[in-house]
């Protein structure tokens, strides 16, 4: 009773404390924290903000017990719409397993101010169209990845009429240099100023050429997600642990900040930037998921620069059909203990350092990796792959 009583009261401290963050940013700080939720962990803090009603099901199609979560745009996600929000790009959505990423008090913290589903979607769908239906769990790839995509990369669905009645569309660039949170205030105070200073006849023209636009981002998304259809149905999910680099490519002067960009199909993830530093640990696991046409994962490391475009630092290419093939065995088997299932041979055609070996540990089949880094002068890179059942 003594264990389930704390259980309990660490539970309301939590809910208490993501209430008063919510409402008071000046108790965001960890020595705060610590003096209200000395044992409260984020992962208990993420189970709260789980069990509350809007978070409950899937922030873009209704599907219940959502396993995933947008910790950039504040959403609860399933698995489905997760391969969706990762093709939008990091700049738009950053996913997150809800149980097996390691979260931060930040993350969290992030996720308690942005105000979970109910919240977002009072914002991203205050204005949806009749003829758009928002997906529910059964519905095709082709209908989430239209929805979402006017949802969050066109931000078609925003109640305009708060800010302005000629509904301007606020473009993603715009967006992407608002935080999630003010976006909406932030790209429309700015839209409102400009629009008040026209005349007439200029706001007539601006009108018409903001239609037009919108027109052709509309096609431009319609194109995008017909071709993205086929490529996201899953059979799995791939957690790319970024280990290290070794002697990179020098791109300021005498050093570099790098970082790692990985992609699957239209799905991208990236590490952080590590600065000035060329033999970086990151020891960052990102996740994606497997498309059923499984291609190559592309691995591609960038010189971050604040005043330019980051430069090239080296790529590579992994394929992980033999250890998606493994994990598939795996799971029709009944084997227990640790073994060597296969492994991916080094030569001359790939970008091994050595053979890739894919073993079972614990239940987990896993794969490590040493690749080369092509199209630049040097650099190695390691990587730990995993390959997860579609069911985490």
């Amino acid at each position: 009773m003594a264990v389930r009583q704390g259980n309990s009261e660490g539970s309301t401290g939590a809910c208490l404390f993501d209430l008063f963050c919510s409402e008071t940013p000046s108790l965001n700080s960890q020595s705060q924290r610590s003096q209200w939720l000395p044992h409260v962990t984020p992962q208990e803090r993420l189970d709260n903000l789980m069990r509350q009603a809007g978070n409950r099901f899937c922030a873009d199609c209704g599907s219940s017990d959502p396993k995933w979560a947008s910790s950039s745009l504040g959403v609860f996600i399933c698995i489905q719409c997760s391969g969706i929000h990762r093709s939008l790009g990091v700049h738009i959505s950053k996913v997150l397993s809800l149980k097996l990423d390691d979260w931060t008090d930040e993350q969290v913290d992030e996720l308690v101010k942005l105000g979970g589903n109910t919240v977002i979607n009072k914002r991203y769908e205050a204005c949806v169209p009749n003829n758009i239906k928002k997906p529910k769990p059964h519905s095709s790839i082709e209908e989430r990845a239209d929805y979402i995509r006017r949802k969050y990369e066109l931000l078609q669905f925003l109640d305009t009429e708060k800010n302005l009645q000629c509904s301007f569309p606020l473009s993603p660039q715009r967006y992407l240099t608002c935080s999630p949170s003010n976006a909406a205030s932030c790209g429309f105070q700015m839209d409102k100023r400009h629009y008040e200073k026209q005349t007439t006849k200029a706001r007539i023209g601006t009108a018409l050429r903001h239609s037009w636009g919108r027109k052709e981002s509309e096609h431009k998304i319609s194109k995008k997600s017909t071709s993205l259809a086929g490529m996201v149905q899953f059979v799995g999910l791939i957690k790319v642990n970024v280990v290290k680099g070794t002697n990179l490519a020098v791109r300021d002067v005498v050093t570099s900040d790098p970082y790692v960009m990985l992609s699957l199909g239209h799905q991208s993830v990236k590490t952080r930037v590590i600065k000035n530093n060329l033999n970086p640990v990151w020891n960052e696991s990102l996740m994606l998921s497997i498309p059923e046409h499984v291609p190559p994962l592309k691995v591609v490391v960038y010189d971050k620069d604040t005043f330019s475009t980051d430069d090239f630092m080296g790529e590579a290419e992994i394929d992980i059909q033999p250890l998606v093939t493994a994990a598939k065995a795996y799971e029709k088997s009944s084997i227990n203990e640790s073994m060597q299932l296969g492994k991916w041979v080094a030569s001359g055609e790939n970008t091994l350092v050595k053979d890739g070996i894919i073993t079972l540990e614990e239940g987990k089949v896993k794969q490590e990796i040493q690749l080369r880094l092509q199209k630049v002068e040097r650099g190695v890179l390691d990587i730990e792959l995993e390959c997860l059942p579609l069911t985490q």
